[in-house]
């Protein structure tokens, strides 16, 4: 009789904790209060870029995903950066700095290049573990935008647009 009723019960179960993943996902969150160091040693307080737009993407080197969506990233960099967005993009902790200085610079990225050489803003982020993960943060330090693999360029866009807008 137990076994009955947790058969039945566990596709809700499964359901629930499903929906309550994707609502998570897509709930304003306040963005957590990290540090980046950059590839060059620069430090970059999360905190003090209120005010402006900020993505953050997850990425790796091997990912070609990531790699795919590098261009999109520097057309909005080129694009909105002028305009307050900030940009960084941090490399799991798994690739070798060596090769992300690489693609770093083989890629000519205008956007600040952050290691997370311990996970930690892996975990700050919710525990990203997938590649790509992108964050687009509001000017009002809240996390507006989550998408894991590739994002929608027009969605971003737009977003972005009404961000800088107020």
């Amino acid at each position: 009789m137990k076994l009955k009723t947790l058969l039945i019960s566990l596709p809700f179960i499964s359901f629930t904790f499903f929906a309550l993943w994707l609502w998570y996902l897509s709930a304003d969150r306040p963005a957590p209060d990290v540090t980046f160091t950059t590839i060059t040693g620069k430090k970059i307080e999360l905190a003090k870029l209120q005010g402006k737009p900020v993505i953050v993407s997850f990425w790796a080197t091997d990912c070609a995903s990531c790699i795919k969506e590098i261009p999109h990233f520097i057309e909005l960099y080129n694009q909105f950066h002028s305009k307050g967005l900030e940009m960084i993009a941090v490399a799991m902790y798994y690739d070798p700095p060596s090769h992300v200085v690489s693609m770093t610079q083989a890629k000519q990225l205008p956007y600040d290049v952050a290691l997370d050489l311990k996970a930690e803003h892996a975990f700050a982020f919710g525990q990203v573990q997938l590649t790509p993960t992108t964050f687009l943060i509001s000017p009002a330090g809240q996390i507006v935008m989550q998408t894991i693999g590739e994002f929608d360029i027009n969605k971003m866009k737009q977003q972005l647009k009404k961000l800088l807008q107020g």
